[in-house]
């Protein structure tokens, strides 16, 4: 990837999305072209096409998606399988046929099996049934997999997968429906704002999740675009578990809550451990260097001062 590449971040306003815009500003790479929602709906295939035609970008970052956490996958599952495969159908394609150079597509730890031994390496995928609470989602994301290989495959197309670990950070959705950790924080501070006596935890606490700073994220994404062509799916991840009771208990600290935690074993867990082998980016060169201490901190920060969430 050239400094004067013209690239194209599908979803540029989300969390992986916006830090992905950040980190190629910061590394001079100036020719950054992005298109809101509203602007561009990657789920209309006339209007992707004339966007490709009109831009002629070079590479492209695969980053919009419909997200969410356990809650939003089992309240709109039809939702997440047809908008995901559509974004995915369109922008993959379109790319091998507007020329693109390169494509990286940004699929998801929830692609592996429930029952996946731990760590999960990339040669697991497909070894087992996907966890259901977000079959959906996962079924989608195996399939941007698969066509990227597919494309590579049959045309010789430079399209890369990778799937992350738990990633979190500034530009999250701080509710019900987001990841795990950016509801835990907005459910802290409405706990201290309501001043209630505790904070209900979704399930028995124990499951493992590795939570991986979207920072990072963006700077393992940028090293492979440079370093990386081959066609199998690689990890990212930070190789370090954390279990939901452990962060409940690291976000209560940062938030300031004086409450107790409470444990509604009557919701879903969710996969009991999900931890990404990453040796093979590591043996590439690049690994994590953002602690959760310092990641849940910074976003924690950033939230106070962007959505006006007093921490006094």
């Amino acid at each position: 990837m050239q400094k004067r590449d013209k690239i194209y971040v599908a979803g540029h306003t989300g969390l992986i999305g916006s830090a992905l815009v950040r980190r190629l500003k910061s590394l001079s790479y100036d020719n950054v072209v992005t298109r809101t929602r509203n602007a561009l709906d990657l789920t209309d295939r006339k209007k992707v096409e004339q966007f490709f035609l009109q831009e002629k970008p070079d590479c492209v970052i695969l980053a919009a998606a419909k997200v969410g956490g356990i809650h939003a996958n089992n309240t709109y599952p039809a939702e997440f399988i047809f908008e995901n495969l559509s974004i995915q159908n369109n922008v993959i394609d379109l790319a091998h046929r507007m020329g693109v150079k390169k494509l990286l597509f940004l699929a998801s730890s929830c692609v592996y099996p429930k029952l996946c031994a731990q760590p999960m390496q990339e040669q697991d995928l497909l070894t087992g049934a996907i966890e259901a609470t977000n079959e959906p989602y996962a079924i989608a994301k195996l399939a941007g997999i698969k066509m990227c290989q597919a494309y590579q495959r049959q045309y010789g197309a430079n399209f890369i997968s990778v799937i992350p670990a738990n990633v979190y950070g500034m530009n999250d959705h701080f509710d019900e429906n987001g990841h795990v950790l950016a509801a835990l924080i907005e459910k802290f501070h409405l706990a201290r704002q309501q001043k209630l006596e505790d904070v209900v935890i979704w399930g028995t606490g124990k499951p493992k999740r590795e939570f991986f700073f979207v920072n990072d994220m963006a700077d393992a994404c940028i090293f492979l675009l440079n370093n990386y062509d081959q066609p199998d799916v690689i990890n990212l991840g930070t190789g370090i578990e954390t279990s939901i009771a452990e962060l409940a208990g690291q976000i209560k600290k940062v938030m300031r809550f004086d409450g107790a935690l409470r444990f509604d074993t009557s919701k879903p867990d969710g996969n009991p451990r999900r931890l990404l082998d990453s040796s093979k980016i590591k043996a590439l060169g690049w690994e994590a260097s953002t602690s959760l201490e310092k990641g849940l901190q910074l976003t924690c920060e950033w939230y106070q001062k962007n959505l006006g969430r007093t921490l006094l």
